[in-house]
């Protein structure tokens, strides 16, 4: 049954991509019906129902019925002139013919494209015009009676296909407008949720601005009154000093209701212990180890002086990475953390050997995961905000048990990749990641240890 169905849907697209094949499939159609019925007539009735006679068409007929057809073929690029052409032929078969053909069909055809194809309007036009003209030679000017069933027939069957035509061309109609409709509604839906997150954004960005500035500006006053009157006047000196004790507690304040704007219910509050950075790199590491993988590390950066950010990032390059590497490189593999100062940048690599037949990593993509580690026990400090994983270091064995495993048996998202080259170009440095010759991973992050200029306020 699949099958089947696969197979009417291939003919029917190849079919509407050659809309040419199919209008010659249906004038040989209609060709033939001509045919069979111009040869057999009906003559009366017997004991077991009509009885048939059959007759021969003459050349003429035979003639009228074959450019009736061909004309069909070209019903879609010219419907009216295929219809005005058929009707002609119909009526000069009518008058002519001494047991008319069916010439009729082509027009009856004809006049259904033209009724699909154009306007109600015209429908109405071109079908009263052709069901009068041709009921009517029928009856006043044919070889038959004017009330014989076969002129009724041609009025039917003309009447007919103008009201199929106009209801499958207001179908169609339909249908299209539903679809407009419906793509005007989503994309008016994503430009609604741009604009209002633009507008957010630049909401924020002004509370912000205004935040900083303001208080910022406040405690450079009271800070250069203090060490202005620090020797002569301590008693001035320490009101201003309490004065810029107040402002960046109000500045503080103000941030964290305007950052808190942005969390969602139920996330973490901010944290009360520094940032994480490569100075808990063992703390990090024995993590790792303790979840059974193995991870050799050998640092140069001695006397290297690393800015917060950067120091974070090479921090979270490595959690993210080493989690990873536990949760697909396979039960026997190992890693390797290297930090070396290279002149001005730090350079920062975990590698790891794999496995054969590893396939995210064989293609050279990797499935990095959502790379935040379990979440801590109800004693232990949250994260904050902007941070994607734990509190400093790494949770303690019974926090990750209490979650529910280690590290490599967290569910993830996806965004593990994307975070670390976010976090990379943030501070103009550059991440490379790819398969290594012989099996395995490599993720490498040079990362500058000059702190970037910001903007002023």
């Amino acid at each position: 049954m699949t099958t089947l169905a696969d197979g009417f849907d291939r003919t029917r697209s190849w079919l509407r991509e050659h809309p040419m094949a199919l209008d010659g499939a249906l004038a040989g159609t209609v060709f033939l019906c001509m045919v069979v019925g111009s040869f057999a007539e009906p003559y009366g009735y017997g004991e077991h129902g009509p009885r048939f006679r059959v007759r021969s068409p003459d050349e003429r007929s035979l003639v009228l019925m074959t450019l009736a057809a061909a004309a069909l073929v070209h019903r879609r690029r010219n419907p009216m002139a295929v219809l005005a052409f058929t009707s002609v032929l119909t009526a000069a078969e009518l008058l002519y013919g001494n047991r008319p053909a069916p010439v009729a069909m082509a027009a009856v055809i004809a006049l259904y494209t033209v009724a699909s194809r154009t306007g109600r309007a015209t429908t109405w036009r071109a079908g009263l015009l052709t069901m009068t003209a041709l009921t009517g030679t029928a009856m006043f000017f044919g070889s038959t009676p004017w009330y014989t069933q076969e002129n009724l027939g041609i009025f039917a069957w003309t009447g007919m296909a103008a009201a199929a035509g106009d209801a499958v061309r207001s179908r169609r109609d339909v249908v299209e407008a539903i679809k407009e409709r419906a793509e005007r509604a989503e994309r008016t839906r994503e430009e609604e949720a741009r604009r209002r997150v633009a507008e957010e954004r630049l909401r924020i960005a002004r509370d912000l601005h205004d935040v900083v500035a303001h208080h910022i500006a406040l405690v450079n006053v009271q800070a250069g009154v203090a060490a202005h009157v620090m020797d002569r006047r301590p008693d001035q000196a320490k009101e201003a000093l309490g004065h810029v004790r107040e402002a960046s507690r109000s500045a503080l304040n103000e941030l964290r209701a305007t950052v808190g704007l942005l969390r969602q219910s139920g996330d973490p509050e901010a944290p009360t212990e520094p940032a994480p950075g490569l100075d808990v790199l063992d703390e990090l590491v024995t993590t790792f180890r303790q979840a059974g993988l193995p991870v050799e590390v050998a640092r140069a950066d001695e006397g290297a002086r690393r800015p917060a950010a950067v120091d974070l990032a090479a921090y979270r390059i490595i959690q993210e990475a080493l989690t990873n590497v536990r949760k697909h490189a396979g039960p026997d593999a190992k890693a390797e953390v290297s930090v070396i100062r290279v002149g001005s940048t730090l350079e920062v690599t975990v590698l790891d050997n794999g496995i054969s037949g590893r396939m995210p990593y064989a293609s050279g993509r990797m499935p990095y995961a959502r790379t935040e580690p379990p979440a801590p026990g109800p004693d232990a400090p949250r994260p904050g905000a902007g941070d994607t994983a734990g509190p400093p270091g790494t949770p303690a064995p019974d926090a990750v048990a209490a979650a529910g495993g280690p590290p490599h048996e967290i569910g993830g998202t996806g965004h593990g990749l994307l975070g670390m080259r976010e976090r990379v170009s943030a501070l103009g440095g550059r991440l490379t990641t790819g398969p290594r010759y012989g099996g395995g991973f490599r993720v490498q992050a040079i990362l500058p240890l000059t702190a970037r200029s910001g903007e002023d306020t």
